[in-house]
């Protein structure tokens, strides 16, 4: 048996207008088989405005991190994972935005 280490799989950002009342956890469980882990947490952006000029101050930002605490090799979980979250988050109502970047590090 491998030992079980933490492993970041996909990071990125979501953001959606501070007048929006949306909950991330209605669109984005907590958790996926096999033992992968989403979490999501509120940031300040190191910017003003996003590329299209929206100021970010009018928006909530979150980074979000999708990890597994498994011992065994993490590469073969991207993709599906990747295709799996772009799903849930195209299911988001109009104004939500997203970036997901892959990134296979240990934490």
């Amino acid at each position: 048996m491998s030992e079980s280490k933490a492993v970041r799989l996909l990071q990125g950002y979501i953001w959606y207008p501070k007048d929006a009342e949306i909950d991330l956890g209605d669109f984005l469980p907590e958790r996926l088989e096999p033992d992968i882990h989403l979490l999501w947490d509120e940031v300040r952006p190191p910017f003003t405005f996003f590329d299209d000029g929206t100021l970010a101050a009018t928006q909530h930002i979150f980074q979000f991190t999708a990890l597994t605490l498994s011992g065994d090799n993490p590469e073969g979980l991207t993709p599906w994972l990747a295709e799996v979250l772009q799903a849930k988050l195209e299911a988001t109502p109009p104004g939500v935005g997203w970036q997901l970047l892959e990134d296979l590090r240990e934490l």
